[in-house]
């Protein structure tokens, strides 16, 4: 015998590792649906081909339907009775073969194809499990810069001892709790906070895990282990909020097994009775149950919520609104109550520059233009909206200034050449611009920095340095300040939603935000909102939905009144612990962090606020049609059974057709009912 393995053809090693993932797709979620489309594309054409177009071979594509829907509906119905269950997968699949057993095979193929795309639907639209906790873990600190044996190393923040000198880099985050000890620079801190400003830091102060340092190298003592940083702290309150949240059970699972253990023994009963009992014909007696068992086939029951929550995602959809399953909506139709974050939520998230307030004979153009050259490079918030705002004005930046500097927490600094001779160029703060600003300035910019800053606004200073010679003074700008008024400004639409919230019951409109107190008045009062509420960090927020859900709730016990959830609405993950909690939770998708966006039950696509009135309507218009559709559907289903006995007992036999009739056009009315939805106006989409 040769020594030599005879070769194995690749075809026969090919087919085996396949096989299993080819059977695992077809009966997953996504198998499910397409099987679903096809199916029913078979069925529409074999219907059509066979009853409208004399083809008796039409009938062949009805078959196949039926034996496709057959093939899912009978593992789902395998599994039910494995866990010795009788549910409506059973119900189906006896209904179905019923049907196709006395002649009626679209009947059965149309109630499988409708149960199997239905339960595919749901899956795909409630297929969230725990990707919020996954997006927060991306905000955790990777590594960390820290001294031991007086060499500076790279360890993994989980290693950090209390007490160790860690460095932080510009554009890395803070590995952990720690205490600035060396150094000065700015920090985003917008993942703890939401402040929409950088912080500017100084030895002695404290950095939170994950900000974000944006100018200066600075050293740090570590105070807290990584495990009890304030983003682990965020985390932790996630998961827990999102644990204390008890599920909504949808009512088609409550009644599923009652309903469909009922109709199996009803339809068993009145055979036997119609049989033996009464001494009707076993055909007759036959035909009876089975007519009985497929009127009272609960298709149009089942479709009764999915299809009104399919076309009410659609319409959201349309209106960038995204709603992540059917709780969302049914959760959102009932609040009574909504909280929104102010920073990037009710308000774009970043400063725009309103207005060049010259405190003298100058326009401001040229200091613009100034301004605009020396924060050319920066990549601060506050250079970004003064660059733009040049762009928006048709200002060029300057290009006469040379050694741009940088000093951390204060400003900028240039070179202007005037003649013979340079003059110094400051931008940002007052302490910082107060050098070089001509003393006749002075008083009148620190009155305009005062007027602003009590309105809630943001104040940069660009001075322009005098040289103390006459003759060389060949540039309006030189002696020159001015102050460059910036702020927040509101989305679009934030300005109509206490109106509309009001409108639709919907109170307290309320704001909670880590910003400072002047701000938040500023915009809460400009809104006209209800209440608010200012500096909090997380643990506030998720206290202050706590107690608004307990306000609700002393609120109906006096009014009566059932629109008791809160929704919370907000874009960062200092929003997410509230968000989680909230009875329903909205967030910016635009611009919001993975985090809000993943924990959140609906996501706005769009800018305008305007849309999020409009979401409630929608979600409660829907929750009207789910409960109009199981009305419908549970009626035709009583009318039709009783005139189902009633008609065999008085010798008035209900026509399988009939039966077949009734049920069709049920669900037929079912849908229509439901895509009623898909053309509820929405004003926000005429003004967009």
């Amino acid at each position: 015998m040769s020594t030599l393995a005879t070769p194995t053809p690749a075809s026969a090693t090919t087919p085996a590792p396949a096989l299993p993932r080819l059977i695992s797709a077809f009966f997953s979620t996504k198998g499910e649906l397409y099987s679903a489309i096809l199916a029913g594309v078979w069925l529409f054409f074999g219907f059509v081909l066979h009853k409208f177009a004399g083809w008796p071979r039409g009938d062949v594509l009805i078959w196949a339907s039926l034996a496709l829907g057959l093939i899912h509906g009978i593992r789902a119905a395998g599994e039910a009775l494995l866990e010795k269950k009788v549910d409506i997968d059973v119900l189906m699949v006896v209904g179905a073969i019923a049907a196709a057993a006395i002649g009626h095979p679209e009947d059965g193929a149309l109630l499988l194809f409708l149960f199997v795309l239905a339960g595919a639907l749901e899956d795909l639209a409630m297929a969230r499990t725990k990707r919020e906790v996954e997006a927060l873990h991306k905000l955790m600190p990777t590594e960390a810069t820290v001294l031991r044996n007086n060499e500076w190393v790279e360890a993994s923040p989980e290693s950090l001892a209390l007490g160790e000198r860690v460095k932080i880099k510009p554009g890395q985050k803070a590995p952990a709790d720690c205490r600035l000890v060396q150094g000065a620079t700015e920090m985003d801190q917008s993942a703890i906070t939401g402040e929409s400003m950088p912080r500017t830091v100084k030895e002695g102060d404290e950095l939170f895990a994950g900000t974000i340092n944006l100018d200066d190298p600075v050293e740090a003592i570590v105070l807290r282990r990584a495990s009890e940083s304030s983003l682990q702290k965020i985390l932790s309150l996630v998961t827990t909020a999102r644990e204390q949240r008890e599920p909504v059970q949808q009512v088609i699972d409550r009644l599923s097994q009652p309903y469909s253990i009922g109709v199996m023994l009803i339809s068993a009963a009145v055979f036997l009775i119609w049989w033996l009992a009464l001494a009707r014909p076993f055909e007759d007696a036959v035909y009876t149950a089975i007519t009985l068992l497929i009127v009272a086939s609960p298709c149009a029951l089942i479709i009764a919520t999915p299809t009104a929550t399919l076309s009410a995602i659609a319409r959201g959809a349309r209106s960038g609104v995204l709603f992540k399953g059917g709780q969302a909506i049914t959760r959102l139709s009932n609040i009574g109550a909504v909280c929104f974050d102010k920073t990037g939520t009710l308000t774009m998230g970043r400063p725009r520059l309103e207005q060049v307030h010259a405190v003298a004979w100058s326009d401001g153009k040229e200091l613009l233009s100034l301004a605009a050259a020396i924060e050319g490079e920066s990549t601060h918030p506050i250079a970004a909206a003064i660059r733009e705002a040049a762009v928006i004005r048709g200002i060029a930046p300057s290009t006469a200034l040379r050694s741009i500097t940088h000093t951390t927490g204060r400003g900028m600094s240039a070179k202007l050449p005037i003649g013979d001779t340079e003059v110094e160029v400051r931008l940002g703060s007052r302490a910082h611009t107060d050098e070089v600003t001509p003393v006749c300035l002075r008083n009148r910019v620190h009155d305009v920095l005062s007027t602003i800053q009590n309105r809630g606004q943001i104040g940069v200073v660009i001075a322009v340095d005098h040289p103390g010679d006459e003759r060389s003074i060949e540039s309006a700008t030189v002696g020159q300040a001015a102050v460059l008024i910036m702020s927040d400004a509101v989305r679009p639409g934030a300005r109509e939603l206490v109106t509309r919230f009001h409108a639709l019951g919907v109170k307290p409109v309320k704001m909670l935000t880590g910003d400072n107190k002047v701000t938040a008045e500023r915009v809460a009062t400009s809104l006209g909102l209800d209440a608010f509420e200012a500096e909090m960090l997380p643990q506030d927020k998720l206290d202050a939905v706590a107690r608004l859900k307990n306000d609700l709730k002393h609120h109906a016990q006096t009014t009566g009144d059932t629109h008791l959830g809160v929704a919370v609405i907000g874009d960062g993950v200092n929003d997410a612990p509230a968000l989680a909690a909230a009875d329903v939770s909205v967030a910016i998708g635009s611009i919001g962090s993975d985090a809000a966006l993943e924990s959140a039950d609906i996501v706005l696509l769009s800018d305008d606020l305007g849309t999020v009135p409009w979401a409630v309507a929608l979600a409660r218009r829907a929750r009207g049609t789910v409960r109009a559709n199981i009305i419908f559907a549970l009626s035709v289903i009583a009318l039709m059974g009783l005139a189902t006995l009633v008609g065999s007992l008085t010798g008035h036999r209900v026509p399988l057709g009939i039966g077949v009739l009734a049920h069709e056009g049920g669900t037929l009315l079912v849908v229509l009912n439901s895509l009623r939805l898909l053309w509820l106006a929405n004003p926000n989409d005429a003004r967009a």
